[in-house]
This record gives C-alpha cells, structure tokens and sequence, in this order.
C-alpha cells in the first residue's frame, strides 16, 4: 500500500544533491519505502492470481463537479442504478494506493450489489497532488481530524448524496481497499455519527501511524497496544460522542506481506473495546467455497457488533470471485483484486443492504447535510520539525513541504523557522504579511 508515501509534489529535478552518509541514509529509507508501499511494486502471492478474468466493462461512473467544501482536494464519482429509489442507502467506496474510482468500481463488484438492491455507491479519489501514490493520507493528522483535509471531504460527500440524490443519511456506511481500508477506519472514529458501518479490507487501526516512519511500521510488523488504548484513540477523535457506534467488519488475507495479518487482530481489540464487548468470538463459521474464517462479536442487544474475516491462501488485496453467481463478483484483471471469495456480497449483506434485514439504526445521524463550517484562518509559527510532527507539513527526501499548498519550506530541521496560515481547514501556506 504506497500506504506511507507523504503528500507533496514531486521534489525539483533541479534540486541540489547532497553527498555523504547522510544523503546514502535518505537514499536507502527513501528506496525502502517505496518498495514497501508501492502496490505495483508488490507482486501477489504466488498463484493467489492465478485465476483471472478480464475485467467487465467498465461502470459508468458519474463525477460530481461541486459537492460542497472540499478542504482535502477529494475528487466524488458515483454509481447511481437505474431504478435508485427513495431514501436509498449510500455506501462510500476508497480505492488502495496507484488506484483510481474507476478500478475500484470495475474489480471491487459493489456495482453489482448496488444494482441489485438499489444503493447509492460514492467513490472518492485522491490523486498525486495529494500524495505521489494516489493514497489517501490515512497517517497524517491534517487528514485524519474531524472537520479537517481528507476526512472533511469525505463527510461532506455523504452531506451532498443526501441533498442531490435523496439518500438516507441513517444509512451510510464506508468501506475501502488497504490504504483506503486504512481511511475507513479514519471515518468511523472522526464521524461515528455518519456512518452506521464501515467494512475494512486490509487495513490498519485507527491512530495506528501519525507520519512516514510509524505508519511504515504500522503496516508491518504492525503495533501491538491494549484494546483499551485502541479503543481511547477512536474515542478522542470525537471527544464527547456517547454512541451509538458503528458496526465494523474486518477483512484480511492469511498471506498478506504488505499490511500485516497481525492488524486484523489489532482493529478487532480496538472496535469490540469501543463497543464494551470482549475479544473472543460470540460465535465462529466458515464462508464460501474456500472457508474464509468468520469471528462474531455480539453486543449485549444481541447484534453483531464486529466481525472478522480471514481469508486462506491470498496476499494484500480485495478478495473477489468473478462470476454470474449470486455470491460471485468483481473481476481479476487488475492486481490487488484476488479471486478469492466475493467480499463485497458479504459485506453488503454486513450493511444490511441485501434486504434480509430492514431495521434502521435506533438512534440515526443527527448531523445536517450542510458543508462543514468553515474555521477562521489560523497561523503558527515553528520550526519545520515542529510543523511535521503536529500535522502542517510533511517531509521526504531531507526536505518539508506544507500540507495542502505543498510549498517547500527547506530542510528537516529544528533550525528553519516559517509562519505558516491554514485556510481553509487542511490546507497550509507560507504566511505573507497576512496573519496577527
């Protein structure tokens, strides 16, 4: 998952090279972690793709020029089905890193469930301005906040399905691949008000990586804390929020090398903590012809609160099964969509889209569909070390460069000293005379 690649444009190709220890030392972390989180650097398990199938035509995507205040630079496609009938759900679909909406959409197979039982699907997307691999920024606290970058743009497109298509705004949910199974997490934790479930596919706990180097060691060997710990991270990133709290399926394959396995685990203690239930299964099943591994978490209702899912025998990826079936989807065509099990079948029947079920949450969403507020504009003055490690700025290659503007403020250090503005939310620039 290009999953740590820090947002900023492309360093000049006219920059000045620096020799020495140092140079070689940026130079091999540099090299290391492009090749742990380049996904077309990553080849798939051996045989785990054996299995393929060319891709079905492509969906017809429909973008949304304006949907409203967009701090993080998002892009909003939808897939809307012919027959979309009122007070539709909506689930809000991230791509994994070097992907776009449009891969997502072909190889995922939500498509086929929302045509099937008539759901809204919003697929956002990043792109190399926002960070060089088209990953959502799932490590950095200027995305990760609520009200801020990313994570603002997102909400505010569920805010738009319900003004412009008449969904449902008690019945959101998001799901995404890897770096966006990563921003998923991000979701539930900043707007646990919006979405009534979230589905993670290869992902990582929320407040997992807060810059480059722990998100890396986030990925793998991942980090072991307490539920309790897990749980106080989703719980200050809404400080007040008294529930209730969304339902969270987890999918992961047993040979993952990207995102560790281990981070299965990690968001099972961090979402059953959240929920007040304890770590070991309600109840266990198989799924599917290959026996993917289910782990139910009942709440004390008697619903599944949270849910695991480890699939044998595949790496880093979405598990599909192309197919006419009923429980066949997606297609092979494109790496990191592995014929496997057809996740999405399951995870829209996790949603409660599949209509085996109708009971809407007992307390819906209560935030309006409006744009977020739009703050003040904000100034500090620090030194480029100090704006990395508190979010308004990222760093790569020796050098840092503002969130948002991606202006280069010089070198990593505590010596270089800027006065930077933040306006809107997310978005930084080297101050000008304009800030107290």
């Amino acid at each position: 998952m290009p999953y740590v690649t820090p947002s900023h444009p492309a360093p000049s190709p006219r920059r000045p090279r620096r020799g020495g220890r140092w140079s070689r030392t940026v130079s091999t972390l540099a090299a290391a972690v492009t090749l742990a989180t380049g996904a077309a650097l990553v080849p798939p398990a051996a045989g785990a793709q054996a299995a393929t199938a060319a891709p079905r035509a492509a969906a017809a995507l429909e973008r949304v020029a304006n949907f409203g205040a967009n701090p993080g630079a998002l892009t909003m496609y939808v897939h809307r089905p012919a027959a979309l009938p009122a007070n539709a759900p909506v689930v809000v679909a991230l791509h994994g890193c070097t992907q776009s909406a449009q891969v997502y959409a072909d190889n995922s197979g939500l498509d086929t469930f929302a045509d099937r039982h008539g759901f809204l699907v919003v697929y956002a997307e990043t792109t190399t301005a926002n960070n060089a691999n088209k990953c959502f920024n799932w490590f950095q606290p200027g995305d990760t906040r609520r009200g801020q970058g990313e994570a603002a743009s997102i909400r505010q497109m569920v805010a738009h399905a319900t003004t412009a298509y008449g969904t449902d705004p008690a019945r959101a949910q998001v799901t995404g691949l890897s770096a966006g199974g990563a921003m998923t997490s991000v979701m539930l934790a900043a707007y646990p008000e919006v979405f009534a479930a979230g589905a993670v596919v290869a992902g990582i706990p929320y407040g997992c990586g807060v810059d480059v180097v722990s998100a890396f060691s986030c990925m793998s060997p991942g980090a072991d804390r307490t539920p309790a710990a897990w749980a106080q991270a989703v719980r200050d990133a809404h400080p007040g929020f008294a529930g209730p709290w969304p339902k969270v399926a987890i999918w992961h394959g047993d040979n993952d090398a990207t995102v560790a396995p281990r981070n299965a685990d990690e968001l099972r203690d961090q979402w059953t903590a959240v929920h007040g239930i304890g770590q070991t299964p309600s109840r266990t099943s198989t799924l599917g012809p290959n026996n993917t591994r289910r782990s139910e978490y009942v709440s004390a209702g008697g619903q599944t609160a949270v849910e695991v899912n480890k699939v044998p025998g595949i790496g880093h990826g979405t598990p599909v099964a192309p197919g006419g079936g009923p429980e066949q989807c997606g297609a092979t065509g494109t790496q990191h969509f592995i014929a496997s099990i057809c996740s999405s079948y399951w995870i829209t029947k996790f949603f409660g889209l599949d209509g085996t079920t109708t009971e809407p949450p007992t307390e819906p969403p209560v935030d309006p569909p409006t744009d977020p507020p739009t703050p003040p504009a904000a100034c500090w003055t620090a030194s480029n070390y100090e704006h990395v490690r508190t979010g308004r700025a990222t760093t790569t290659g020796g050098y840092v460069y503002a969130k948002g503007s991606g202006q280069n403020l010089g070198l990593y250090n505590t010596f270089v000293t800027h006065t930077l503005k933040e306006s809107p939310a997310g978005h930084y620039t080297i101050a000008t005379g304009s800030c107290p």
